[in-house]
């Protein structure tokens, strides 16, 4: 298997010890590494280098299929470094993207805060040719997340309670935290709390969980739909001063796709919630299910297969 596997997915296959298991597990080739374009008519899916992003992306592309679409996958590009010049390049024509993100890439002074403003923001944010569908009510975002013994310790239920915890406070994240907006200079500037970042490279995942649980952080940076959130009874603090924008699942999609293809992809996203999108991740996580039969049994639950 030549494609790359995210840090978050290896994290997940470290930990359960099934490396081995990673060879079934990747989709294709390595994307875009050949440069051969797509046939003539055929739409190119592609995901970030994410588990739970490749698992949309699948809904997409076999809602595509179904809709009478050609469909060329290709999964686990990497970052928006690295797949945003590529989709403005026309070498790919979907991808699920996370709303408030993907606005703070092209305009890191926007001022939406709600999933709405987000949207309308986006569609004078993006390169020319590119285009937002519409976002679903799922949402996969950052967080400050602790354990519910170190919530009931110290009362915190919000970022604001931060700023009354008198310990050093660390925070077990990506080394790219510290350059986000959310990241802890914002925290700062926002609820007035100083965190220092501790750099654990799986996005959350279980060297994440483990830093949290183990008290070598008291915050971690968990992506809200990851299982681990319900399955270890961790407590995801609010954020009232919306630090954080709404990372609403919202298709981005190039001139290529036609009113008929939007209109499957759009299907998908209409009943694609929260709680729905746990449930898949929980299926590739916790059962190692592949995202291609993850997605055919959403679809058929759905009454979109």
């Amino acid at each position: 298997m030549s494609s790359p596997i995210s840090r978050r997915r290896l994290g997940v296959l470290a930990g359960l010890g099934l490396l081995a298991a990673t060879a079934t597990a990747c989709s294709n080739s390595d994307p875009l590494a050949s440069g051969t374009p797509a046939a003539s008519g055929t739409l190119v899916v592609g995901s970030q280098q994410y588990y739970s992003n490749e698992i949309i992306a699948e809904l997409y592309a076999q809602s595509l299929e179904k809709a009478g679409f050609t469909v060329q996958r290709q999964y686990q590009i990497g970052q928006r470094e690295v797949y945003l010049p590529d989709l403005a390049a026309g070498k790919i024509d979907v991808i699920p993207e996370y709303g408030g993100n993907l606005l703070q890439y092209y305009d890191k002074n926007t001022t939406a805060k709600d999933a709405a403003a987000i949207q309308s923001a986006l569609a004078s944010a993006l390169p020319q040719g590119l285009r937002a569908l519409e976002h679903a009510a799922a949402t996969d975002q950052d967080s400050y997340t602790v354990t519910k013994q170190f919530s009931d310790q110290h009362r915190l239920t919000s970022l604001a309670d931060l700023s009354k915890v008198t310990d050093p406070l660390k925070i077990a994240a990506n080394s790219e935290f510290a350059k986000r907006p959310y990241g802890p200079d914002g925290l700062k500037s926002a609820y007035g709390a100083t965190v220092t970042l501790v750099p654990v490279e799986d996005s959350g995942g279980p060297l994440t969980v483990k830093a949290l649980k183990d008290g070598t952080t008291q915050l971690a940076d968990i992506y809200t739909a990851d299982p681990s959130i319900t399955r270890e009874n961790l407590v995801v603090l609010d954020d009232p001063k919306h630090l954080i924008l709404p990372q609403n699942v919202t298709p981005i999609v190039s001139a290529k796709v036609n009113d008929a293809a939007a209109d499957a992809i759009n299907k998908v996203n209409a009943q694609l919630s929260l709680e729905d999108l746990r449930a898949l991740n929980s299926a590739s996580v916790n059962e190692q299910k592949k995202s291609a039969d993850i997605a055919s049994a959403w679809l058929k639950q759905k009454g979109l297969a």
